[in-house]
């Protein structure tokens, strides 16, 4: 633990440390998040809480174990709404059920805002392109609120 970047050491979300990538050259960025991972289910879900500060992180874990808590239905939520918002019509039972054992769960991640973003990824590679996946915006009431898709 250092000073500038201390740990977080939390009793249901293990331990969460201001993330960095090292470059090739050596140098290291900073990211303006804490990061982590957490098992829920048996699969091992990332976190990323929004913060240049411990303190900053702290106030989102509440909202991240609302979320976790909440998993068993906002999973199917999710992905619901992604086929929902990429299909040209109203989607059939048959699709949704498939894209919700398509479409797993990968990250959560909390902003300052009160946003949780689901990030998930396309298990079998079918319903989108390599190196993109869908993400699903929940708004401060937990109401999703945006879908989108990010590279």
């Amino acid at each position: 633990m250092t000073d500038q970047h201390p740990i977080i050491d939390d009793p249901d979300l293990g331990i969460l440390v201001r993330a960095t990538t090292e470059l090739s050259d050596g140098t290291v960025l900073t990211h303006d998040w804490y990061a982590g991972t957490v098992t829920v289910d048996d699969s091992e879900l990332e976190l990323m809480l929004e913060g240049t500060t411990a303190d900053e992180a702290r106030s989102l874990i509440p909202r991240v174990r609302e979320t976790i808590a909440a998993l068993g239905g906002l999973r199917r939520l999710a992905s619901d709404a992604v086929v929902t918002a990429f299909s040209q019509g109203t989607p059939e039972p048959t699709e949704l059920d498939t894209a919700a054992s398509d479409l797993a769960l990968e990250t959560i991640e909390a902003s300052a805002d009160g946003t949780i973003v689901l990030h998930l990824i396309d298990t079998c590679g079918e319903h989108f392109p390599e190196g993109y996946w869908p993400a699903v915006h929940l708004g401060a009431e937990g109401q999703i609120a945006q879908v989108t898709v990010e590279s």
